[in-house]
């Protein structure tokens, strides 16, 4: 596996799964242009999924075209109730993509128990998977998530996969027990895309840019991710040859960098520290109830973190569509935001599941300061699944 790893979400036609007939020439060569150039740059490992719209059909009509040898080719279809119908799409996947073997599938998003146990159980979709694995038509699987910690590290320990693809990067570290759950077991680690979901670090505001300097925000964040020994892959999400460029360079700085990238990564926790304080940086996180205990399901460990980073980072743009996503993101991005509050939800019964929160009296201010800030159009998840 390379290090960088082109990522199939960004330049796809659309997010309908559409016919052939539905894409114009203009729109094919634009993947070709992309894919042909990352081959040349050794982005040799693709990935895309069931449910990127027309991605699997642009790659594979690509692909086909496009020689390369070293190509590693993975692709994600999600865990099903019917293992018959997981096979159907699996099926699918594999007609898009014209090809008859996969080097990599991931059961894509176990974020739920149930998901987990769906393709676990006796006659479940693993079981389908290793009939194709047997066949010499699928080489090594895992799964990709979205889900709690707990529920990653779980699926780790089952033994049942070879890698897994989560989000891990300098803005969102919770997931530090995977990594190491992951590194125990021997799991190739796929970081989920470090540029968007790390930031929206394609157009990242000025203070991140200062804070970041000598290196451009993407760079620092790529480099942050590498470094660390538990992370083998990172995904590139390119939608034209220039989205390759800070990328490569910060492979080039690999071997030079664990200097600067901790000066930085100091930097943008003093910056932190000084904005929000000292108390509230060390004790946010402290009692605060679920989702599913929480009234009206509002999400508030992850609002308080939307407001982290605006105050310490600028990153509105990042955090407003994150905020509008919630109440919409189904289980990819569960519990609901603010907007309630003072409406079908009173200041009172938020107080009641805050009880072991030192916080207790500052959240609802803050909550309502971060709907003031962020509510515009609800957003969705590109998916249909």
């Amino acid at each position: 596996m390379p290090a960088l790893s082109l990522g199939g979400m960004r330049f796809q036609k659309s997010w309908e799964d559409l016919y052939w007939e539905k894409i114009s020439l203009e729109e094919q060569e634009k993947v070709e242009i992309v894919v042909n150039r990352g081959a040349e740059l050794g982005f040799h490992h693709i990935e895309t999924a069931r449910h990127y719209g027309t991605s699997e059909l642009q790659l594979g009509v690509a692909i086909d075209n496009i020689h390369d040898s070293e190509r590693l080719l993975q692709s994600k279809v999600p865990p099903n109730e019917d293992p018959r119908a997981f096979e159907v799409e699996l099926e699918l996947s594999f007609e898009r993509l014209r090809c008859k073997r996969l080097d990599l599938l991931a059961i894509h998003g176990i974020n739920l128990p149930k998901h987990l146990e769906q393709t676990l159980r006796t006659g479940g979709c693993l079981e389908v998977v290793r009939k194709w694995q047997d066949q010499g038509r699928i080489g090594h699987v895992g799964f990709s998530t979205h889900g709690t910690t707990e529920l990653i590290v779980e699926a780790i320990e089952t033994n049942a996969f070879d890698y897994v693809n989560l989000h891990w990067y300098f803005i969102f570290q919770d997931n530090e027990p995977a990594l190491d759950a992951a590194a125990r077991h021997d799991l190739g680690v796929f970081i989920i895309s470090p540029t968007d979901k790390g930031g929206h670090l394609h157009t990242p505001p000025q203070e991140l840019i200062d804070l970041c300097h000598p290196l451009h925000p993407i760079v620092f964040n790529d480099l942050f991710c590498l470094l660390d020994p538990r992370v083998h892959t990172i995904s590139v999400g390119a939608s034209k040859p220039e989205d390759f460029e800070l990328h490569l360079e910060a492979l080039s700085l690999l071997n030079q960098a664990p200097q600067i990238v901790s000066k930085v990564s100091q930097r943008l926790t003093e910056k932190a520290r000084f904005s929000l304080g000292d108390a509230w940086f060390d004790t946010w996180k402290v009692g605060l109830p679920s989702w599913q205990e929480t009234p009206g399901e509002i999400n508030i460990p992850v609002l308080l973190w939307l407001h982290n980073l605006v105050e310490a980072w600028d990153l509105e743009s990042y955090a407003k569509s994150r905020y509008n996503l919630l109440g919409n993101g189904g289980h990819w991005f569960p519990g609901s935001n603010a907007n309630l509050l003072d409406k079908e939800i009173t200041e009172d019964s938020l107080r009641s599941v805050l009880v072991n929160s030192p916080w207790r009296d500052k959240i609802p201010g803050v909550l309502r300061s971060l709907r003031s800030r962020l509510t515009s159009t609800p957003g969705r998840r590109l998916t249909s699944i």
